[in-house]
């Protein structure tokens, strides 16, 4: 709440404030020509109880670490917030407010993050939302627990976040929503606007479930049947969920899309297109707005918006006094708790990792839990997480507990069977700040998360994923648990760097390297089976790529005829095949190339290592597709283009190809 000596609005200029909302949201979407008019008409009233009583932000200050936090799941909707934010200050003009859905603009047809001041997170596919402002809490939360002196203090911060009817149906938000419930966060408060309408006609064409009663059995406190437009049950029920100290907080908000559109309202015709000039003006008219003018925003409403912007600063000044108070008293708290939100990596996280002996077979998974375990002690903001197969995955924190309902101070939290809720809750835990969030399961369910992993990318976000169990080396689990295309369709996200090592080493510099990445989210693939540690030739003339790919093998005092590149576990399968091309007197060299993305940024070193002027053969258990742009008339790739089968794993690679003489045999073919 605003301090005691700021007055709220009167009920009438509330109102007000709640048409210019409307106002601002049609006049933007018809001069676009294009969005969704119908969600910011609906959603006005909500926006404005909350704006005007309950949400603590500061327009001034869009990074401050003690603000709520407020998430726009129904993204479609993404006037009803840029309304919002221009209301309370933030860099968001009404120029902006014109240039909506245009080249360039800092108002795009949904909230992206990094865009606009104020958006805390990218909103486009329904449901990502709620998943996020579950891992906002949840960082809230831990972040309580460990800092215990913050300047937040003991009431925290809170997480608030809109979904729609669409929300509701996907499956991430009722994941995320499961996992909210069990672990008690109450600091979370979700209004579910229930306008009953879709873009193809009322919710009852396909969606006809008690939404409060499923929360209520996560666990969740649920509100329900609150007119979404009598201002004083809006208030009541957000003080009532507030209030509520041990879960939680669902409000059920019973809305009219459209709310104000004498024609329009309560019509799916409403959902995802302007209004139209004629019913604009109408609208315009009945909320006595001038309809000849656009963008307008009543003084009254400019000049109570003013003095709360002057009432946030004074609140968040009051947050920095009490830090630097805390940074007085509690100096190494206060620098660890800084030091958290600002992302350092202090130093070597990996200073002191283990070391292996050529010819030693080591999983990759269990290098990358001995390399984790020393990260872990490097790195005390890092959280680990698996969609329940911390036992196969080995990606625990040894010397930590579960994250649990009441006890947020742990460091492995337990997503359950959820793969998509973990990937949209480690991207909330990401963008709240804090902590580093690494997420972990089979590669093979990648596609589960594929969605959150995506808008990592998009966002930029330094989370990570530890996808083990990498290749039809998984035997007797079969097909359906043998990734064959995963490795390719990863790749192709922009921004996502994917680190296959081909040994224990390489895991190391692969934990080293995506730690130390702070520009977008990296992916670990690591293998179950063993494979050998290579040892690498000394003195070689050839760069290592910033410290990621490199030559394993090569024919002394000679140039090779042939260079074979693999990525993970066929790195060892190339050089097996080298050693009977030498047997041949064929000169071979052998390259691992852990990440072609990082690779591919610097063509020096990629020339170095892989010469164009003799034949390449890139090997892969994949279909190789990632390749193809490397790939010259001369090269050539081996790997696997079908699905796999049930057998021991050994028995699977050879069957289908991964087999010394058979690369042998391929480059072969490829000389000529």
């Amino acid at each position: 709440m605003p301090p005691a000596t700021f007055a709220p609005p009167s009920t009438e200029l509330r109102h007000r404030i709640a048409d210019t909302i409307r106002v601002l949201s049609i006049d933007a979407v018809q001069r676009a020509n294009s969005g969704h008019p119908g969600l910011p008409m609906g959603g006005a009233d909500f926006a404005t109880v909350l704006a005007t009583r309950h949400l603590r932000v500061d327009g001034e200050w869009p990074e401050w670490p003690g603000r709520d936090r407020f998430v726009l799941s129904a993204g479609h909707g993404s006037m009803l917030l840029y309304s919002m934010l221009h209301l309370l200050g933030f860099d968001v003009t009404l120029d902006d407010l014109r240039e909506f859905r245009q080249w360039g603009s800092r108002t795009p047809g949904h909230p992206e993050y990094g865009d606009t001041a104020g958006v805390e997170t990218t909103t486009g596919p329904l449901g990502q939302g709620v998943g996020n402002a579950v891992g906002m809490a949840l960082a809230e939360r831990m972040l309580a627990t460990r800092f215990p002196g913050n300047p937040d203090g003991p009431d925290g911060h809170r997480t608030f976040c809109v979904a729609g009817d669409g929300c509701m149906m996907e499956g991430v938000a009722s994941e995320a929503a499961s996992l909210a419930g069990h672990l008690r966060l109450s600091r979370l408060l979700v209004w579910y606007d229930a306008n009953d309408i879709t873009i193809d006609g009322g919710t009852d064409l396909s969606f006809g479930e008690d939404v409060g009663a499923r929360y209520r059995a996560y666990g969740w406190h649920v509100v329900d049947g609150v007119d979404a437009h009598d201002h004083g049950a809006i208030d009541d029920a957000l003080g009532e969920c507030l209030a509520e100290s041990g879960r939680p907080s669902l409000v059920v908000g019973r809305s009219r899309i459209a709310r104000g559109s004498p024609n329009k309202e309560g019509s799916h015709k409403a959902h995802g297109a302007p209004l139209g000039e004629d019913e604009v003006r109408l609208v315009k008219e009945r909320l006595n707005f001038n309809p000849d003018e656009s963008f307008a925003v009543p003084d009254d409403v400019r000049e109570w918006f003013a003095a709360s912007a002057r009432a946030a600063q004074d609140r968040s000044g009051a947050w920095r006094e009490r830090k630097e108070a805390w940074a007085e008293s509690e100096p190494e708290a206060h620098a660890a708790w800084v030091a958290a939100l600002e992302r350092r990596v202090r130093g070597d996280p990996l200073a002191g990792a283990p070391e292996w002996t050529a010819g030693d077979a080591v999983p990759t998974r269990k290098a990358g839990n001995a390399a984790l375990q020393v990260a872990a002690a490097a790195v005390p903001e890092l959280v680990m997480g698996s969609a329940d197969l911390f036992e196969s995955n080995l990606t625990a924190v040894a010397d930590s507990r579960p994250v649990a309902a009441g006890d947020y101070g742990g460091r492995n939290v337990y997503y359950g069977v959820r793969e998509h809720a973990m990937g949209a809750v480690v991207n909330g835990l990401a963008l709240h700040g804090g902590v580093r969030p690494v997420a972990s399961t089979f590669l093979v369910f990648a596609d589960y998360l594929r969605p959150s992993l995506r808008l990592a990318a998009l966002m930029r976000l330094p989370v990570l994923h530890v996808f083990t169990h990498d290749s039809v080396h998984v035997g007797e689990d079969g097909p359906t648990h043998q990734p064959v295309e995963h490795l390719d369709s990863l790749r192709v996200i922009p921004g996502l760097h994917v680190v296959r090592p081909a040994d224990a080493r390489e895991t190391v510099e692969a934990w080293r390297y995506a730690l130390r990445r702070t520009d977008g989210p990296t992916v670990l693939v690591l293998t179950r089976q063993a494979v050998p540690v290579l040892e690498r030739p000394a003195g070689d003339h050839v760069p290592r790529a910033a410290g990621l790919a490199g030559v394993v093998h090569r024919t002394a005092g000679t140039d090779p005829r042939i260079v074979l590149a693999a990525t993970g576990s066929e790195v060892s399968l190339a050089r097996e095949a080298a050693l009977l091309l030498e047997k041949d007197g064929v000169p071979v060299r052998v390259v691992s190339v852990p990440c072609l993305e990082e690779l591919a940024a610097s063509p020096e070193d990629r020339s170095a290592l892989l010469p164009t002027g003799v034949p390449r053969l890139f090997v892969e258990a994949g279909t190789g597709a990632s390749f193809g742009e490397w790939m010259s008339d001369r090269d050539g790739f081996h790997g696997i283009r079908r699905f796999g089968a049930s057998a021991p794993g050994g028995t699977v690679a050879r069957e289908l190809g991964l087999d010394p003489e058979v690369v042998a045999e391929r480059a072969r073919a490829l000389l000529g």
